[in-house]
């Protein structure tokens, strides 16, 4: 803690000295805010650039918000040229705009009128800087990646700040995988059977942006301690038909999109299908596991090799109906259908041997285990918006009922055949269907008391309801199978939760101090019928601040802080055996209690006039009854009156605390007007403090370079490289990992296509991940060799006609609008 202060003491030093600076600098600023001349609704992420009087290069710019703001401050004095840009649009210029010494200009609103005849050739003038870092989070912007197109969404996240993502897709935010993952907002049940999967699903052609929320404000659910990650996936709001044709083509995963936008007055449509797949690959295993018997003194030695082939394949198709139904009321409606797969198959051979406390040899046990599972999910989405804005600027009303459902099915088999000891073979088949409704129903309000207060509230009911069979049969010495009774089962698991929050907006001190608090209210009811389990309900209330202050106007600071719970979810608490390998066997805990965490974050930003920019942050974090996974050896293990020895038991449990410090520093700088260097890096240190066990401190980091390279004639190059580190944790070491990748890309045909080349770990067919676990009574080393190495290639094509009839209005002015202006910008 004292850290921070100090830290935070520096940085305000700091502030006062950059303020006295800029109060003699007489530096001034322009404001305003473009809108559609038809519709009157505001244009986000419209392109403002700034000229110096006789330049064709602009030397400032900045895109509009959500709102269709803008702002562009630290300008000295000057007579200057402003242009706004946006696709589908005719440019709107202002020739002569004069600002003073230490002076601010408003222009009000900037009208902005949408082209009325074919778009025939566009040249973007501007785009979105990679990473923009706002009061409550984090964008980064996905479009221009290049080493990311012919992937998934884990290759973007590898790319955003704060985020890992290990080789097994399992992601991480400032060190916690307590993540709640959103799809443009909303809740999807494609996220609840497997995280991994589902974002193994996603294209990355189809992501627009990932939005990262580490210290999520009252108007987010209070779920995951880690924060929130948004991904924000590409539409159109152009008036005409446009759309895109994206797709890649490789010898590890091949994916493809095609999405299609129309727009006419005030209706508009926005549809897309996506799938991918995961080639057959194979990976290699090993396991050396050594436990020790403490009441006779034995020993027993086990040795497990073996190959595991896997592939996947998932698509995705959706639409969105968006109604202006006046400039002031908009109804949204969207419908999405999610599917994936995976099928693993496996070969392993295992030698168990067991030894005396003197020394001699009392068994040894060879076998060969062959396992088959495949997974199936399927999910629809539905969402019905309402949104209302009134003559006051920044008063809104939304309404929101999203409801999704999924249904999900493992089916399994694994036989053992022993090669010694004349042993007959066990083994067992099952099938584990289940399904999920979820149903978010919520409204919210915001309303302007003045420019510099602004008061937000709102309610909320998340209805999840969840229904899980599992059906086991059991190997017989005849070679038949039979309904084992004793691992077949159903159970029903409903949790319903309820929220309030009040939340205020403010700038003090003259704008010196921008504020965001509030506070939550949640309400959570649970009901399970888990053999002797009863789950009780309970109260959260989470508050939430953070204090943002701009030191110049191109560097600002905020301190944050956060109180979040982390709830378990159904995979966690299902009771069902997972027994696939008999010698490692994981289940569910019904009791596990929800998780708390107290988070504080401090953050620097700074944007330099060449186009740099980087982002410093530090963070703590502190975790109570602490969710985390449990291994515990058994010499036998009885589950539903049936032996399995030699057995590692995985478990989740509510353990301790977990206290988490770490550092993040990101910078992009230019080096030339080819060259950009992307860096992140991330540094944390976390303790866990368990009763009966002594406490365990482990460091970890992560680094990442990306390099562009602008060559001329449209033709670009990138490479990207990350590295994990290990780190130790409750029981062992995570691994560490290497991944890098190279792409090329070249458009043509006024950049309406583009075709490019790709390369994953060229020179590297596996990545190596050994994992040490240790316990009571037990030590096992791991090695997992996981193919990763692919070559491919992409491409994409975007085409658009936007052709209108002017209406009454123009033509009675004699309007003529002829061709598009081809400095038209575009997002």
């Amino acid at each position: 803690m004292r850290f921070f202060l100090t830290l935070f003491l520096l940085l305000f030093i700091s502030s006062q000295i950059n303020v006295y600076a800029q109060a003699g600098s007489g530096k001034g600023k322009i404001t305003g805010k473009v809108t559609d001349a038809n519709t009157k609704l505001p244009v986000d992420y419209a392109t403002v650039s700034l000229f110096k009087q006789g330049s064709a290069s602009p030397f400032n710019g900045i895109s509009t918000d959500a709102k269709g703001n803008f702002a562009v401050d630290n300008l000295p004095a000057g007579d200057y040229k402003l242009t706004v840009d946006f696709l589908g649009y005719t440019r709107t210029t202002l020739d002569h705009v004069i600002v003073g010494a230490g002076g601010a200009v408003s222009l009000g609103e900037l009208l902005l009128k949408p082209v009325q005849n074919q778009l025939s050739t566009v040249v973007v003038t501007a785009k979105a800087p990679i990473i923009e870092n706002k009061i409550d989070k984090m964008v980064y912007n996905a479009a221009n990646d290049l080493t990311a197109q012919g992937g998934v969404a884990l290759d973007v996240l590898k790319k955003v700040p704060q985020v890992s993502v290990d080789i097994d897709g399992n992601v991480e935010l400032q060190g916690n995988a307590n993540i709640r993952f959103l799809i443009n907002g909303k809740p999807s049940s494609i996220f609840g059977a497997s995280l991994a999967d589902a974002l193994q699903s996603i294209p990355a052609s189809q992501i627009k942006s990932i939005e990262v929320v580490t210290s999520p404000g009252a108007k987010y659910d209070a779920a995951g301690t880690g924060g929130i990650i948004n991904i924000i996936l590409k539409d159109s709001k152009v008036s005409g038909i446009n759309g895109s044709i994206n797709g890649a083509l490789g010898t590890r995963l091949e994916n493809g999109s095609v999405n299609l936008s129309a727009r006419k007055g005030n209706f508009g449509a926005n549809a897309f299908f996506s799938g991918n797949a995961q080639l057959k690959t194979t990976g290699r295993n090993s396991n050396s596991r050594s436990s020790y018997d403490a009441t006779t003194g034995d020993s027993t030695r086990l040795l497990q090799s073996g190959e595991n082939t896997s592939q996947r394949s998932s698509y995705q198709t959706g639409l969105s109906l968006n109604w202006s139904i006046t400039p002031k009321d908009e109804l949204t409606g969207t419908f999405g259908f999610n599917h994936f797969g995976n099928h693993n198959y496996g070969l392993t051979s295992q030698q168990e041997t067991q030894t005396s406390a003197a020394g001699a040899q009392l068994s040894q046990l060879l076998s060969n285990r062959i396992s088959d599972s495949r997974f199936s999910a399927n999910s629809q989405d539905f969402s019905l918006g309402y949104k209302k804005t009134f003559a006051k600027e920044g008063q809104e009303l939304d309404i929101l009922y999203n409801t999704s459902y999924s249904k999900n099915t493992v089916n399994y088999s694994q036989r053992q055949d022993y090669l010694t000891g004349s042993y007959p073979a066990t083994g067992s088949i099952g099938s584990n269907p289940g399904n999920d409704r979820q149903t978010n129903i919520s409204v919210d309000y915001s309303h302007p008391f003045s420019k510099n207060f602004t008061l937000e509230g709102g309610a909320k009911a998340v209805l999840e309801d969840l229904k899980n069979t599992v059906n086991t049969d059991s190997l017989l010495n005849n070679g038949s199978y039979v309904n084992n009774a004793d691992q077949t089962y159903g159970f029903n698991y409903k949790r319903n939760i309820y929220a309030v929050y009040l939340s205020a907006s403010a700038s003090l001190f003259k704008n010196w101090l921008d504020v965001k608090a509030g506070v939550r209210n949640e309400y959570t009811n649970t009901t399970a019928n888990f053999p002797g389990v009863n789950i009780p309900g309970y109260n959260t209330m989470a508050p939430s601040a953070t204090l943002s202050h701009k030191l110049s106007g191109s560097q600002s600071i905020k301190l944050s802080y956060n109180y979040r719970i982390e709830r378990p979810d159904y995979g966690e608490v299902n009771p069902f055996y997972n027994i696939s390998d008999p010698h490692n066997i994981s289940t569910g805990n019904p009791n596990l209690k929800p998780e708390v965490s107290h988070g504080l974050e401090l953050g620097y930003n700074k944007s330099f006039d060449g186009g740099a920019n980087i982002y410093t942050g530090a963070f703590y974090r502190h975790n109570i009854d602490d969710i985390q996974s449990f291994t515990t050896q058994y010499e036998i293990l009885n589950i539903n009156g049936r032996d399995y020895t030699n057995v590692l038991l995985t478990q989740r449990a509510n353990i301790g605390t977990q206290t988490t410090v770490g550092a993040n520093i990101f910078g992009s700088v230019p080096v030339t007007e080819k060259l950009n260097l992307r860096t992140n890096m991330f540094l944390a240190s976390r303790t866990n403090t368990n009763p009966g066990f002594a406490s365990v401190t482990g460091v970890g980091y992560r680094v990442n370079l990306n390099a562009t390279y602008q060559f001329g004639n449209n033709l670009a190059a990138e490479g990207f490289v990350n590295y994990n580190s290990s780190q130790k944790n409750l029981q062992g070491t995570r691994p560490h990992f290497l991944f890098y990748n190279f792409a090329v890309r070249k458009q043509f045909l006024n950049k309406k296509a583009s075709f490019g080349l790709v390369a994953a770990n060229p020179f590297n067919k596996y990545v190596n991940q050994q994992q040490t676990t240790f316990g009571n009574g037990f030590n096992q080393v791991s090695l997992r060799q996981v193919p990763v190495q692919s070559f491919g290639i992409t491409f994409s094509y975007k085409f658009g006609k936007l052709e209108f009839e002017k209406d009454k209005k123009d033509k009675d002015k004699g309007d003529d609008t002829n061709g598009s202006s081809p400095d038209a910008g575009g997002r």
